[in-house]
């Protein structure tokens, strides 16, 4: 079990794993061993998690969610399997942590009365500054 909060974790078996080969350096053993890691986690059908947390998880994951539903996490930073399979389950845990998080429901606001004067006042400062810019008509 990878726990994401005291209240929320996800069983390992719901997670998949594919290793690839990784561009970038690494001299030879870049074209021979499969390094890069490509985890999978099937959003949609994830039994762990709440409805609301699901929405969120879909909405901040942006481009790395398939039309299926399915999260897609590519790490390739590290030379090792195991430090990319490290690194991708590290950001797909902040990825839930940060979905886990309800956003606070936005207040409307009103500008006080002294705002309203103080935006009329220099409304009518800078008109007439504007008129003072008229040329004058000329009354000989």
């Amino acid at each position: 079990m990878i726990t994401i909060t005291r209240t929320l974790s996800i069983d390992e078996k719901e997670l998949q794993f594919r290793f690839v080969r990784a561009s970038g350096p690494g001299g030879q053993n870049v074209n021979k061993v499969a390094t890069a890691v490509q985890l999978r986690f099937d959003v949609g059908n994830s039994p762990s998690l709440p409805r609301d947390m699901r929405t969120r998880l879909i909405r901040l994951a942006g481009k790395r969610i398939t039309q299926e539903g399915i999260l897609i996490i590519e790490a390739r930073q590290y030379r090792t399997q195991e430090r990319n399979r490290e690194d991708a389950l590290g950001r797909l845990v902040d990825l839930l942590r940060k979905a886990t998080e309800k956003p606070k429901p936005r207040k409307k606001t009103m500008p006080t009365k002294a705002a309203k004067e103080r935006r009329m006042e220099s409304k009518k400062l800078r008109g007439s500054v504007k008129k003072m810019r008229k040329t004058v008509p000329n009354l000989d």
